[in-house]
């Protein structure tokens, strides 16, 4: 399988995917957006940029070949080491194009890149296409003139209110003094009820005034369970044949105030020591390029589960 295809599958789960001694793919999230001039919606997508500055070996590629490949770690960093050397060369006489990455090509000794459009590397937008919609054309609606006109008067003849409607109008007066009379006695129940139920309030105030309470059986003690954040980023002080150059490295890393570990000795019997291990990618990677600047250029990352 190409190089580039590595980098591809790395992409969709990975921000920033690094080519030793070449440069580093980096993504960055973009929200959905709307082109008028073709009448598209686009769906939220990863841009992919190259920064040629990341060339250090952070370890991310070359243990993904490894385990896809089932083949050491150093003939991993061998085959990518190739792979970039033929890019170079080629990149020399003409464009190279790196299948689902993009298009580099070389203009006085300065490396461009052309990021591609094909693929949406950006999982949660799985499935979503682009939405092409048609124009909507708009009709001005025609004003009709309207000719205002006289109004026509039409007199309206008074007529006697019926005898009914007297009786009618008894009634409701009835009605209306009879619920008068019934409110102000709901009013006083009320009233009443609120008295009472104020008295019966006190006494029991006083009666827990007056209480004791005793404890007689205790209560059982909580037990709480704290889960610590796994710690599966590494960042690799070395690797030893000799336990005791292991232990001599662990011991200096501790003096010089890391938090340094053994973490045991891998496929190859030799034993790893770390500089620190962290919770996540973005912290590991960040100690990790200050120790390149700052300590050992030969670190790496180890992303392994203990």
């Amino acid at each position: 399988m190409n190089l580039s295809n590595y980098i591809s599958d790395l992409l969709y789960r990975y921000e920033c995917v690094i080519v030793p001694d070449f440069g580093g793919f980096v993504t960055n999230n973009k929200s959905a957006r709307i082109d008028a001039s073709v009448n598209t919606l686009y769906p939220p997508y990863k841009q992919i940029t190259f920064n040629r500055h990341l060339k250090n070996n952070d370890g991310l590629l070359a243990n993904y070949i490894a385990s896809t490949d089932k083949i050491s770690y150093e003939c991993a960093v061998n085959y990518i080491q190739f792979e970039t050397e033929a890019w170079k060369e080629k990149l020399k006489q003409e464009e190279l194009t790196l299948k689902n990455l993009g298009v580099f090509s070389l203009t006085d000794n300065k490396l461009h890149f052309e990021p591609q459009q094909a693929i949406n590397y950006l999982t949660s937008s799985f499935g979503l296409s682009n939405v092409v919609s048609t124009e909507i054309e708009r009709v001005e609606a025609k004003k009709t003139m309207v000719q205002d006109k006289e109004p026509i008067i039409v007199p309206l003849e008074r007529k006697k209110a019926p005898n009914y409607l007297k009786y009618a109008a008894i009634f409701v007066i009835g009605l209306s003094a009879i619920g008068f009379a019934g409110k102000y006695y709901k009013d006083q129940l009320a009233q009443k009820q609120l008295v009472e139920a104020k008295k019966q309030q006190e006494l029991v105030e006083e009666k827990i005034e007056n209480a004791t309470f005793m404890i007689t059986k205790p209560l059982p003690a909580l037990k709480l369970e704290i889960t610590t954040a796994k710690k599966n980023f590494h960042v690799i002080a070395g690797a030893f044949r000799f336990p005791d150059n292991a232990d001599r490295k662990l011991n200096q890393l501790l003096d010089e105030g890391y938090e340094a570990r053994i973490l045991g000795v891998n496929k190859w019997n030799l034993t790893v020591v770390s500089y620190g291990s962290y919770a996540t990618r973005k912290e590991a990677l960040e100690n990790l390029y200050q120790i390149k600047s700052d300590v050992a250029k030969d670190s790496w990352l180890l992303i392994q589960e203990f």
